[in-house]
């Protein structure tokens, strides 16, 4: 029966063929339309179907490449491409549960550029981060296919090893990468050289967490950073305590400029050819009402490190002004007073502004300011002539602190708008004992001259130091021979008693 029905299918064709051949045509025409029609639609959709597909893959592509940025942004420095804390923090982790129960040894070693701060606010970020770059690739030739290195953040680059048995091992391994570091970077036209401060941590116990290992190797950075830098600490659990101790200091430097405890203290300079007393130097102190009297080098270091230095520099410059102003009004010497700037109150955009406001605000004429800059910050050669010119042209002084200590190359003194150096006192300690450092002095002396720049000598302590410098025409000094440190009212009585003092001085 169905094979039957499916014969009656064609009998319309049959029937159309006997009624004629145009009724037949005409079915054939239509039929082509149909089948047209039919196979262009097919067509269409398979079209349709095939690019619907390839979106599909597209975005499936899209999806995953995006997922992989993101997964190389969380893991990854965008910088240098090393791995970030957070991979880092992943594989100590890992590396740590594998050797549990183990004998073998991890070692943590955050490292620190020092006085990064100080190249990449001078020679400007795009240096710093060439700097960076090059600093990275060293490090990865001190690393093995068990160890891992990372970058932390700013100029902080951190490693673990493992199978660190010895004392000695981890003397090796701090000598690998010092010793990879000691060449000098060529960055754009200068040609720098570096040292670094490390702090290491060990594995101790199973239990040791990565949050532990990496608080530990910090503690011990930050100890290395307070020794004097260019060194590494092993963290010991004294080192908690200054941890502690630190952090205290730096709530107590921000209430201790609210609350009016830093005061300065004056050191007198004198020409020892007149015997006048030419100028007196202004320096911070913080007498804390608890503590005492905080020695310059425990604060000062903490203030730069956090930022503090800034308005507390400001408040510097506005009361040495301040007081320098009241002395003249009270009838001592006209003389100026000189102040230290740090590094950060010099990169200010604004900071001839800033001066140029004190100097109305105080009524100090400004020929009695000098402002005092070390070499190190003059790196940025555009900036600082830039910086000093407009300085200068307030009519203050500008001397260069430390001279013969810093990084800046003697190309360039001779741009910068100066009018004294100083000699570092570093220099003058030994001038009688040690020929190099005799040398050295002898040498800037006759430089500043030719350069018809003044010179100053400070840390001055005895008569046969005085005899030196006077013979080698240093005629400007300061130091203890003549008076440390003193506060206002000392100053005062300094400047009031001068020339009594100076008659026993065999000036």
């Amino acid at each position: 029966m169905r094979r039957k029905t499916r014969n009656l299918y064609f009998l319309p064709v049959l029937v159309l063929y006997l009624l004629g051949s145009a009724a037949w045509v005409y079915w054939q025409l239509q039929h082509a339309w149909f089948v047209g029609i039919t196979a262009a639609a097919c067509l269409y959709f398979m079209v349709l179907f095939a690019l619907d597909a390839k979106e599909k893959r597209q975005k499936e592509l899209d999806h995953r490449r995006s997922e992989a940025r993101i997964k190389h942004m969380a893991y990854y420095d965008d910088m240098t491409g090393l791995p970030n804390r957070r991979m880092f923090r992943e594989k100590l982790e890992e590396r740590l549960q594998m050797l549990r129960n183990q004998n073998e040894t991890v070692v943590v070693i955050y490292l620190d550029i020092d006085r990064f701060k100080l190249i990449n606010d001078s020679l400007g970020h795009d240096s710093g981060d060439m700097l960076l770059l090059q600093i990275a690739e060293r490090l990865t030739h001190c690393v093995g296919v068990k160890d891992f290195l990372s970058r932390m953040e700013g100029d902080e680059y951190a490693i673990f090893y493992s199978g660190v048995y010895r004392q000695e091992d981890i003397e090796e391994l701090v000598s690998a990468i010092t010793d990879r570091l000691e060449p000098a970077f060529q960055v754009q036209d200068y040609s720098i050289h570096i040292s670094a401060s490390l702090g290491i941590s060990m594995r101790m116990e199973d239990d040791d967490t990565p949050e532990l290992l990496m608080k530990y190797a910090d503690l011990a950075l930050s100890r290395a950073k307070e020794q004097g830098r260019n060194n590494y600490q092993l963290y010991t659990h004294s080192m908690n305590m200054r941890s502690m101790e630190r952090l205290q200091m730096e709530n107590d430097m921000r209430r201790a400029l609210a609350d009016e405890q830093f005061i300065l203290h004056y050191q007198p300079q004198v020409n020892v050819t007149t015997g006048e007393v030419i100028g007196m130097e202004a320096l911070l102190r913080w007498k804390h009402p608890e503590r005492g009297m905080i020695p310059p080098g425990r604060f000062i270091p903490v203030a730069e490190e956090n930022g503090m230095i800034v308005p507390i520099g400001k408040w510097v410059l506005y009361q040495a002004c301040k007081q320098n102003k009241e002395w003249q009004d009270l009838g001592y010497a006209k003389v100026p007073v000189s102040v230290n700037l740090s590094t950060r109150q010099f990169v200010q955009q604004n900071l001839p502004e800033q001066v140029a406001e004190v100097l109305r605000e105080t009524g100090l004429e400004p020929r009695y300011l000098e402002l005092e800059l070390t070499e190190s910050m003059t790196l940025d050669v555009e900036y600082t002539v830039k910086t000093l010119v407009q300085l200068k042209q307030l009519g203050i002084q500008i001397s260069i602190d430390d001279f013969g200590t810093g990084y800046s190359s003697l190309s360039y003194l001779k741009k910068f708008p100066i009018h004294k150096l100083k000699i570092d006192r570093s220099f003058v300690r030994d001038i009688m004992d040690d020929p190099n450092d005799a040398a050295i002095v002898a040498t800037i002396i006759a430089m500043a001259r030719h350069l018809k720049l003044q010179v100053i000598a400070e840390g001055v302590e005895t008569v046969e130091q005085l005899h030196y410098l006077r013979e080698n025409h240093c005629h400007e000094v300061q130091g203890y021979y003549f008076s440390e440190p003193i506060p206002k009212d000392k100053a005062e009585s300094f400047f009031s008693n001068w020339n009594e003092v100076a008659a026993g001085l065999h000036l």
